[in-house]
């Protein structure tokens, strides 16, 4: 029998990879995590499939998946245990109070997989002006970000946005899945990126200076 949400709201607060909005983490993750490299963010992680996927690749840095479903974030924390990946933390919040949690300059590299398209609402996609100027108060100087997406809508408008921002794109790929050949962080599928693929979904991605 699976967990109900409530079992898993108890046992995610138990973790000790787990933090909440009463959490006191700005400017103080090297400490958090014993070490000072650099930490990736999953943002709208769901179950932290990235977060987890990642961290099993790079010993190196250190990852933090963000969402505010903490019955979601608990499969993520209960892998991140069960695997004894000490190098991930689970964060459970609103990212629109991002700056709360994260120090200038804390933040070296952001995520956002499959995100709510938000197609009524611009200011609410994680890539709006809105959002990444929230990015630039946490990120260092020479962070990147990395969208992977089903949604067309959402797509192409973060690419409206990195042009009237003039940042520069690294990656652009509309079809992700119809290249000669996938790198490994692309072969990580989330939860819901399996669900789409096989209702025959076309997967997008772009990666992008956050700053000019």
């Amino acid at each position: 029998m699976s967990k109900n949400k409530t079992e898993k709201f108890l046992e995610f607060d138990a973790f000790e990879n787990t933090l909440d909005f009463n959490s006191d983490t700005k400017g103080k993750w090297a400490t958090i995590f014993g070490n000072s490299n650099p930490i990736v963010l999953e943002l709208a992680c769901g179950k932290g499939d990235y977060a987890i996927g990642m961290a099993r690749m790079y010993q190196n840095k250190n990852f933090v998946g963000v969402d505010i479903k903490g019955n979601r974030l608990w499969r993520g924390a209960k892998t991140a245990t069960d695997e004894k990946l000490e190098h991930v933390r689970f964060l459970r919040i609103q990212i629109d109070f991002i700056e709360k949690h994260f120090a200038p300059g804390e933040v070296s590299e952001i995520w956002i997989t499959f995100p709510d398209p938000q197609p009524a609402k611009y200011r609410k996609r994680l890539t709006s002006t809105k959002f990444l100027n929230l990015y630039r108060n946490i990120a260092a100087k020479n962070a990147i970000v990395n969208l992977k997406t089903d949604s067309d809508l959402f797509y192409e408008s973060t690419l409206e946005t990195i042009a009237e921002e003039q940042l520069e794109i690294l990656e652009n790929i509309n079809n992700v899945y119809a290249q000669p050949s996938v790198s490994d962080l692309m072969k990580i599928k989330t939860f819901y990126e399996n669900i789409w693929l096989k209702e025959g979904r076309t997967i997008k991605f772009i990666q992008f200076n956050l700053n000019k």
